[in-house]
């Protein structure tokens, strides 16, 4: 169980910077996909998506499968996600567009869902220092107990954000 995440380097925050990035390691999270694959179910330029998986590569985010023949004798290589981003804080990383990305690619992925169909969920607590620090370990807990766990052979993805922010409203 990880509940104490490592800060990310400047080079890994950097990468994880990007929604395009968040949404490829998404999308290689269940199954290797090649770049021209990504490219299609991101509908992006497969030139573009290149340029993104190798910075994913280069920081250990994706790794490279053993190539495969593809379509018309072609040499293709799968790349799938190693978890890692999982372990890290890119809030003590001292780079910015961490977060933005991760909102980014949220938003992103809910236009493609039924938002009818989404379990969604708003509070508004008033919390003190204490009350929050203790919030926070305890849905870190449950996070990362589900994270760990393995997934079903028989199961549906699903995917789960969540945003806790200060009330400017209020």
């Amino acid at each position: 169980m990880t509940t104490h995440r490592r800060p990310a380097t400047e080079e890994e925050a950097r990468a994880l910077a990007s929604g395009v990035r968040v949404r490829i390691l998404r999308l290689c999270l269940d199954e290797s996909l090649t770049n021209k694959e990504i490219a299609g179910k991101l509908g992006a330029n497969p030139a573009t998506v290149l340029h993104h998986v190798r910075k994913l590569v280069d920081t250990g985010f994706l790794v490279a499968e053993a190539s495969r023949k593809g379509p018309r004798g072609s040499t293709e290589i799968p790349y799938r996600s190693t978890g890692k981003s999982w372990e890290m804080d890119i809030h003590e990383s001292g780079v910015r567009g961490g977060a933005q990305a991760l909102l980014d690619a949220f938003l992103e992925e809910i236009k493609l869902t039924d938002v009818e169909d989404a379990l969604l969920w708003r509070l508004g607590p008033r919390l003190n220092d204490r009350d929050r620090e203790e919030l926070v370990a305890r849905l870190t807990v449950l996070f990362d107990e589900i994270a760990a766990r393995p997934p079903s052979p028989d199961g549906t993805p699903f995917s789960l954000f969540f945003a806790m922010h200060r009330d400017p409203g209020r």
